[in-house]
């Protein structure tokens, strides 16, 4: 499974960013795509993920009601819409990829950066 993150950027705060993570591999299915990041200086955090399967999504608490998850099955693609952007989003943002059956996110794309002006 290879991981393609893009859509970073400059944004002021509350303004509103969208993220992609192209998947490449199979069975997709079969995993839960996660979306992570790392601000400066500090480590790196959950923020949400969805089951590819069923869609059902799961989200950091400081970004529930801004921040949404989805996929395109037919692009095999992850979005991150992010929404009401504070400075303290700024980060580098990472997804990545489990098997539902496993805790821990085996695949890792590369990061994109997020930064909110304030």
């Amino acid at each position: 499974v290879q991981l393609q993150a893009s859509g970073g950027g400059l944004v002021q705060a509350g303004d509103s960013l969208r993220l992609s993570c192209v998947v490449s591999g199979r069975a997709f299915s079969s995993y839960v795509m996660g979306w992570f990041r790392q601000a400066p200086g500090k480590e790196r955090e959950w923020v949400g993920a969805i089951t590819w399967s069923s869609g059902t999504t799961n989200y950091l608490d400081s970004v529930k009601g801004r921040f949404t998850i989805s996929r395109d099955n037919a692009k095999n693609t992850v979005y991150l819409q992010m929404n009401s952007l504070e400075f303290e989003d700024t980060a580098v943002y990472y997804c990545a990829a489990r098997l539902r059956v496993y805790n821990s996110y085996k695949y890792w794309g590369q990061g994109t950066l997020v930064t909110v002006s304030s």
